[in-house]
């Protein structure tokens, strides 16, 4: 006979593990299934470990540059075998927590791959091979994977020469060359790592710019920052395919020729994770892009919900957390409602960039009357203290009638610590006369935020 829950969770990522505590913690019985590891793409294959890859690059250019700031190291080297068992140690730690934060909250965890088995009465029957389990309600959140282009080469040389976000984080030696294939987040801080450590980095986009959706002036200044140590950026290119040791391209100006590669990265986007789940045994609608739903997190379907890269809204963990506990407060009565307008993004290269809220090319295409201001980050004297010879940028956007701030975009250090201060403005809908009476300490890199709003007129 099968058990009964309130809840069934599938997916362990950020979106569903938290999920499960929230709705334990909130009086609902809540089982969870996973099939690979607990904490999902980000803590095993994303977020984390390019993280302790990326620290351990920052120390080694601290160390290398050291002698500016009246310090000296030696000879400076970096270990990839050091630094890959790190990255390691801090995923299982990390991983054992949140085995520990299930354990703690009593949610039932299975290790094991499930899949919807249709409807018995008012319940919703999940299956894995070992067990049949029923719930009143579902939990969908089973994230994303890198997307695979039908580019010839690319499938059959997946793993070995062709790279994902996984298999780059476990590279035992340094490649002499290394081509993305993709200027996105991820591209990009893989591209800032191995240059950093030793590679001659291609970085190989379709579009005219990188970073995506970043601001264009904050991604222009990230590419000058990163060609400074090495990188060559082949923007406006079209990869035609793939083989051992080349990556062909063709040029704007239509000419073909090879980049040549001992590694290359894809990464090209992600997709939803929504085939093979069984969501068409109770008629959920979903699309490639993902399963719809709607500011609650619920799907056509009463009491399932989907929430994390597997709606396809925004594939970051910090978004995936927040639906979550807005998808549990639906489920529990609570009043509560997804918004993205304040939704923060960071690319942790060095230079850090990090933005919310509006940008000058999102503000103009929608018609919003803007007005804008930046300023160096040298004005910040932490800044300068910290980094030698450096530089970095922070624009702000306030709506021109309302002096409401509708977007900051930072480069430099410290941008991801600083940002969630700025979509707390944006969220609160601060004119630039209130966001000036909060005190910031000093001397920190924030006050930036404070000398910025100076500049608009009041």
């Amino acid at each position: 006979m099968s058990e009964t829950f309130d809840l069934i969770v599938i997916g362990g990522g950020p979106a569903g593990y938290l999920g499960a505590e929230r709705a334990q913690r909130a009086g609902l019985r809540t089982a969870l299934f996973e099939k690979r590891a607990l904490g999902g793409v980000c803590l095993n294959e994303g977020c984390i470990p390019s993280k302790a890859l990326l620290n351990s690059a920052k120390l080694y250019e601290h160390a290398l540059h050291s002698a500016a700031y009246g310090v000296s190291c030696g000879d400076v080297k970096i270990d990839q075998g050091t630094v890959v068992a790190r990255r390691g140690r801090v995923v299982r730690a990390l991983v054992n927590g949140v085995k520990a934060k299930m354990k703690a909250a009593g949610v039932r965890v299975f290790m094991e791959d499930a899949v919807l088995r249709g409807r018995a009465g008012e319940d919703f029957v999940v299956a894995s091979a070992n067990r049949e389990l029923r719930a009143k309600r579902l939990l969908i959140a089973t994230g994303s994977s890198a997307s695979i282009p039908p580019i010839p080469g690319v499938q059959e040389n997946l793993g070995d020469f062709v790279l994902t976000n996984r298999e780059v984080l476990e590279l035992p030696e340094i490649p002499k060359r290394f081509a993305v294939i993709g200027g996105g987040v991820i591209g990009l801080e893989m591209a800032a790592y191995y240059a950093a450590v030793g590679s001659k980095v291609t970085v190989i986009e379709m579009l005219d710019h990188i970073a995506g959706p970043t601001d264009r002036e904050i991604g222009h200044l990230l590419q000058k920052e990163l060609e400074k140590k090495g990188v060559t950026f082949l923007l406006s290119h079209k990869c035609l395919s793939v083989e051992p040791g080349r990556v062909w391209v063709e040029a704007p100006d239509g000419q073909k020729f090879a980049v040549e590669a001992d590694k290359a990265l894809l990464s090209i986007g992600r997709r939803a994770n929504c085939e093979g789940l069984g969501l068409e045994s109770i008629g959920v609608n979903f699309t490639r892009g993902g399963i719809t739903t709607d500011a609650l997190g619920r799907t056509n379907v009463e009491n399932v919900y989907a929430v994390g890269d597997v709606n396809g809204h925004h594939m970051l963990a910090h978004t995936a957390y927040r639906e979550a506990e807005v998808a549990v407060n639906a489920m529990t009565g609570r009043t509560d409602s997804m918004r993205y307008i304040a939704n923060p993004s960071v690319i942790y290269t060095q230079p850090e960039i990090a933005s919310v809220g509006r940008t000058e090319e999102e503000a103009k295409e929608k018609g919003i009357d803007y007005e804008v201001q930046k300023l160096s980050m040298r004005y910040s004297g932490r800044f300068v203290a910290e980094n030698e010879g450096a530089d970095g940028l922070c624009k702000i956007l306030i709506n021109k009638k309302k002096r409401n701030i509708i977007g900051v975009h930072m480069i430099g250090s410290y941008s991801s610590e600083i940002i969630w201060g700025a979509a707390e403005m944006i969220e609160m809908q601060l004119r630039v006369t209130d966001a000036r009476q909060i005190i910031f300490p000093h001397p920190t890199v924030s006050e930036i935020l404070r000398e910025v709003l100076w500049e608009f007129d009041d």
